[in-house]
């Protein structure tokens, strides 16, 4: 299902827009909607009906937030040539690091690929990420929209890189070498011991049995979304900087 097409018009008078939800007035029998949220309440109703439209492939489904604010950069970098997959990488570090908080969704099927574990750096926080970096040796995790890079082999074994695509809050990930990776620390039998996921040194690193799979699947210019709600990354400008 292919709504970047349909979406992106819409998309580029919104996508500052939508960060900012309508404020329902309940105390009063009309409300007024200014004219141009008419196309913002047509373009939310659009993400929801593929929200609710997604076939889960059994995983649990992403929150609707995060969801929504990936679609907004996945709809203007694909049209734009910056991704040219039709993969969108969702990591919600709003959540635990106890649960799954990645998943890889193929947007031509509508259809959620992988469902997975993935670690924070270790000084974005403890169970939960709370504080990110763009700074060299932070050991912060970055937030905002990247682009998948090359597949090398490193420490970790096979790796990916990334490419932040935001000025300022992501554009130094190649720089400070946060990629994708395996890590043993990211398995249930850590959290077990630990009651949390290990960290990395800002890598969004993944279960190792998964990391070839998920590699090989978004390698090479797709597009990866680290979501956190602290923060509004929806800037055009910086976007297709």
């Amino acid at each position: 299902m292919k709504l970047y097409k349909i979406a992106y018009v819409t998309l580029i008078g919104l996508v500052s827009l939508v960060s900012n939800p309508i404020t329902k007035v309940t105390d009063k029998p009309i409300i007024k909607v200014q004219p141009q949220n008419y196309a913002l309440v047509n373009y939310s109703k659009k993400v929801e009906v593929l929200y609710n439209s997604l076939d889960s492939n059994n995983f649990r489904l992403p929150k609707l937030e995060s969801f929504t604010k990936a679609l907004e950069g996945f709809y203007l970098l694909r049209e734009k040539g910056v991704v040219q997959k039709d993969l969108l990488t969702i990591v919600d570090f709003s959540l635990s690091s106890r649960e799954k908080r990645l998943w890889v969704i193929d947007m031509n099927l509508n259809k959620i690929l992988f469902n997975s574990l993935v670690a924070h750096g270790k000084n974005s926080g403890d169970d939960y990420a709370n504080d990110f970096s763009n700074k060299k040796e932070s050991n912060k995790s970055s937030l905002g929209f990247f682009a998948t890079g090359e597949v090398y082999n490193g420490k970790h074994g096979m790796s990916l890189k990334l490419d932040g695509l935001e000025k300022g809050v992501n554009d130094n990930a190649r720089q400070r070498d946060v990629v994708v990776h395996g890590a043993t620390y990211v398995s249930n039998v850590f959290l077990k011991n630990h009651s949390r996921l290990g960290r990395s040194q800002g890598c969004p690193a993944i279960p190792v049995e998964l990391s070839k799979k998920i590699i090989q699947t978004i390698k090479d210019k797709s597009c990866l979304f680290i979501y956190h709600p602290s923060i509004n990354y929806v800037e055009i400008s910086k976007l297709v900087s």
